[in-house]
Parts: structure tokens; C-alpha cells; sequence
């Protein structure tokens, strides 16, 4: 039984969900968690500048219990969808793509083997 004034779940346990959410930085001691149900709608608040400092893109699905780290994906896809709109990478998204494109993790890994 729920408590008065406490809301329910947002997600009722065992629905089949897939979720997104965006770790967004607001100062250097701030993070907060911002959950999205639409991937496309998650990327297009990215490219419209609807987060402040984006550091990581998670996806989890609730009823079979998996998480990801999907940030590479979602860098990689704002990149085409720049490209192909013929837009340039806004500015308040380079640290996000620059940390996460996939020359960045090759470049991570062969610094880790040296």
C-alpha cells in the first residue's frame, strides 16, 4: 500500500521498459540524472542544448536487468546527425563527443598498454 502523498513508480515493476538517462553536470560538485523513455528525443535535447554539461548516456531496461553505458553510441550519433543536416557540433557538446567518440577510446587504450 502506497503512503499518502508519495507518488507511485514512475516505471510499476516488471513493465518492459527500455530507459535512457543523462548524467549532467551543473557546476563541478553538482551531478544530477536526468531520465528519458524516447532515445531519439534524448538525442535531440543533446543537439538542442537542453543539458548543461553532459557526461554520460546510460540505457536500462527494467524487466530484463541490464545496464549500458550507450554515451559512444549517442556521441557517434549526434556526430552523423550533424553531419547530415550540415550543422556544426555546437560547442556545449564537444567535451561530451570529445570524451566519448571512438578515436577517444583507441587513444585510451593505447595509452593504457604503454
Amino acid at each position: 500500500m502506497l503512503e499518502a502523498g508519495v507518488p507511485p513508480p514512475v516505471v510499476p515493476y516488471g513493465a518492459d521498459q527500455t530507459l535512457f538517462v543523462v548524467i549532467d553536470r551543473l557546476d563541478q560538485a553538482t551531478e544530477i540524472r536526468i531520465e528519458r523513455s524516447d532515445l531519439e528525443a534524448t538525442i535531440g535535447e543533446l543537439v538542442a542544448g537542453c543539458f548543461n554539461d553532459p557526461i554520460k548516456v546510460i540505457s536500462f531496461n527494467t524487466l530484463e536487468h541490464w545496464m549500458k553505458d550507450i554515451s559512444t553510441d549517442v556521441a557517434g550519433a549526434i556526430k552523423a546527425r550533424c553531419d547530415i543536416y550540415g550543422i556544426e557540433l555546437p560547442d556545449y557538446l564537444s567535451d561530451f563527443i570529445d570524451s566519448h567518440s571512438m578515436n577517444a577510446g583507441v587513444m585510451r587504450a593505447d595509452i593504457c598498454r604503454r
